[in-house]
């Protein structure tokens, strides 16, 4: 039994072998796509329902601008070169939240929040564009879905039984919903934590820089306003940021050094732009 439950899991991961725009990486993604969205719309709702959202001033203006931009070189790309449909059913919001924390987000669909707290650090429409560049970047290579898969593979090695059966049958069961569960959240035991989720994090948020680099300069914004902001940010954080193995982040050298290496391929992007 064990077997035939066993095969329908790889079977369920073989079909959903996807390939991420631009980086061509391989990944796994086992939620069905209206579902993450869903999700995300619901989420996306109760937060903004609770929130002090900031409307009707300019920097409310710059977020809606610089999002739009981003927004419709994104799509003019993903439809062009036939990722079309790991857009369907976006429906792009842009929200900016009265909150001092330094940070921004981008949920599947094109949810996406800039806290005010970013806003001394970004400074101008090109730093705002790296921060959404990257944040766009993790909804259009649907990281998201990425790690809840790989949270429910995870938790299949464990506990094989229960999650081929909800992925083979779309039964929800209990056992199954408390699959999802973890994978939202920590994503496994702690060695799968170090070794698998956290390095994996790591590399989804590089790929996010690679790809934000080149949605911004797809935009008409200058990618070597990347380097200034995220030199800002390293700035900032020196003394509080953890050490990269213990983070899901890449250190601020490395990501730092990455982006110069990657600016001249965002250049080409940018020269031809509108072409």
């Amino acid at each position: 039994m064990k077997r035939i439950l066993l095969g329908a899991l790889l079977l369920a991961v073989v079909v959903a072998c996807s390939k991420v725009p631009l980086t061509n990486r391989r990944q796994i993604l086992l939620v069905p796509n209206d579902q993450m969205l869903q999700l995300s719309s619901t989420e996306y709702k109760q937060f903004l329902d609770t929130s002090r959202v900031i409307n009707s001033t300019a920097d409310a203006a710059m977020v809606d601008r610089v999002g739009n931009r981003l927004r419709q070189a994104v799509e003019t790309y993903m439809n062009q070169n036939g990722y079309g449909a790991r857009i369907e059913g976006f429906k792009w919001e842009y929200h900016l939240v009265q909150d001092k924390q330094v940070n921004a987000w981008c949920m599947p669909g094109g949810k996406i929040v800039v806290y005010s707290g970013i806003l001394p650090y970004t400074q101008n429409e090109a730093g705002l564009a790296t921060v959404l560049g990257h944040e766009i970047s993790h909804a259009i290579a649907q990281h998201g879905n990425e790690r809840m898969s790989e949270g429910l593979v995870a938790n299949g090695l464990l506990q094989v039984g229960q999650v081929a059966a909800g992925i083979a049958t779309s039964n929800k069961t209990p056992q199954t919903q408390a699959l999802f569960q973890q994978a939202i959240g920590t994503g496994g035991p702690l060695m799968y934590q170090y070794f698998g989720a956290l390095p994996h994090s790591r590399k989804q948020e590089s790929e996010a820089d690679h790809l934000g680099l080149i949605f911004m300069a797809m935009a008409g914004y200058d990618p070597n306003e990347a380097i200034t902001f995220w030199t800002r940010m390293a700035q900032n954080s020196q003394g509080k940021a953890p050490a990269e193995f213990f983070s899901d982040h890449p250190s601020d050298t490395r990501r730092i050094a990455d982006l110069k290496a990657e600016i001249p391929e965002a250049q080409k992007y940018a020269q031809n732009r509108g072409r």
